[in-house]
Order: structure tokens, then C-alpha cells, then sequence
């Protein structure tokens, strides 16, 4: 049976040199709202952010081509 000794490190072992510099960003919507974040870039221009989605700012509607579930609750017979 082979036993191993355990290495004692010293220090971080991680790799140098390999993760990307972050900066801070400007991020500019399509909307006109900017922010800043941290990124590898340093500008970004988007076309939805949080302050123009439909899901954040309540103005959600759920859009029903052609009376699909109309149809779905008679074929079901429901009310």
C-alpha cells in the first residue's frame, strides 16, 4: 500500500496572468438611462435595460395571437 505525503503550500498557487483587467464601464441604453459596472470593456451600448423592459417597469402584458387560450379553455369546456 502506497501512502503520500500531503504537500504543504505556501502562498497562493493560482495562475498569474490569465484573468482579464476589469475596469469600470459605461453602459448606455438605447432608452437614454446609463449606469456604470465593472467589465472588460469599457463602454457597452445595450437596447433593454431595466428601466425600458416590460418586466420592470409593470407595463407586462401577456399577448394572445389568434384567442389561443379562448380556444384551449372551450375545447376543455372551461370557465
Amino acid at each position: 500500500m502506497r501512502t503520500f505525503k500531503k504537500e504543504k503550500t505556501k502562498g497562493n498557487k493560482m495562475k498569474k496572468d490569465i484573468h482579464p483587467d476589469f475596469k469600470t464601464c459605461a453602459v448606455t441604453c438605447a432608452c437614454g438611462n446609463a449606469f456604470e459596472t465593472r467589465s472588460n470593456v469599457e463602454s457597452m451600448r445595450i437596447d433593454i435595460c431595466n428601466a425600458c423592459h416590460p418586466f420592470f417597469t409593470g407595463e407586462e402584458k401577456i399577448v394572445d395571437a389568434a384567442g389561443r387560450i379562448e380556444k384551449f379553455k372551450a375545447r376543455y369546456a372551461m370557465k
